[in-house]
């Protein structure tokens, strides 16, 4: 099973700023689609923000404009940087190799995951 490490988490204030980041093992980020998804207690994972093979990014509609994905092949490293954060953010993220292609359907990024991290959590207070 391939191995991935979440990190970045933490409390940050309404409007605040973010970065998390995904180091897979065993695996080129330059050369998979690699995505973040996030859950809360009691609720439905949701995806996030996708990165395709090719650099192509896609994003759920409620954090469309506020996230950004991007990676850093030298460091093999996969980044969400967060920005304008809002208490409906606080959730556990997880980054995992998506399913399939990256895949946006009526502002939802519809896509599962086939291999996930432990997740880090991020809390944005009311």
């Amino acid at each position: 099973q391939l191995q991935l490490a979440e990190s970045g988490g933490g409390l940050v204030q309404p409007g605040g700023s973010l970065t998390l980041s995904c180091v897979p093992a065993d695996l080129t980020v330059g050369a998979y689609a690699i995505g973040w998804f996030r859950q809360a207690p009691g609720k439905e994972r949701e995806g996030v923000a996708c990165i395709s093979s090719i650099g192509n990014t896609y994003y759920a509609g409620v954090v469309k404009g506020r996230f950004t994905i991007s990676r850093d092949n030298d460091k093999n490293t996969v980044y969400l940087q967060m920005n304008s954060l809002k208490p409906e953010d606080t959730r556990v993220y997880y980054c995992a190799t998506p399913l399939g292609p990256c895949i946006v359907e009526n502002d939802n990024l519809v896509n599962d995951g086939a291999y996930w991290g432990q997740g880090t959590q991020v809390t944005v207070p009311s």
